[in-house]
């Protein structure tokens, strides 16, 4: 008998480009080995699948080598930020200040 296995997503996405690929891994399979067995570290290059942040649907998962994947999750690869997004929408709202000031 083979062992169980289930059927999960990888995705990572750059501004220009993206791949989601599918895989059927064994039951007990954790995000980041599923990150390892997808092979998009080939398709991106800089890409460290051992470093960069994951998530699972949207959802950030702390300890990618620790969550257990489930049938038909998606794991996926996120880039560092370029900017804080607290700092750009404190500078947006102080040009949109000065902006209603200068009318």
């Amino acid at each position: 008998m083979s062992d169980p296995a289930i059927t999960v997503e990888v995705a990572y996405a750059l501004p220009d480009q993206q791949r989601i690929i599918r895989l059927t891994v064994p039951e007990g399979t954790t995000a980041l080995e599923a990150a390892r067995l997808s092979g998009l570290a080939e398709h991106f290059p800089g890409l460290d699948v051992e470093q960069c942040a994951m998530g699972v649907f949207g959802k950030l998962v702390p300890k990618p080598a620790e969550r257990v994947l489930s049938d038909n999750e998606r794991v996926e690869l996120y880039r560092p930020l370029i900017a804080d997004p607290k700092e750009v929408r404190k500078q947006r709202a102080a040009r949109a200040k000065e902006a209603g000031k200068a009318e």
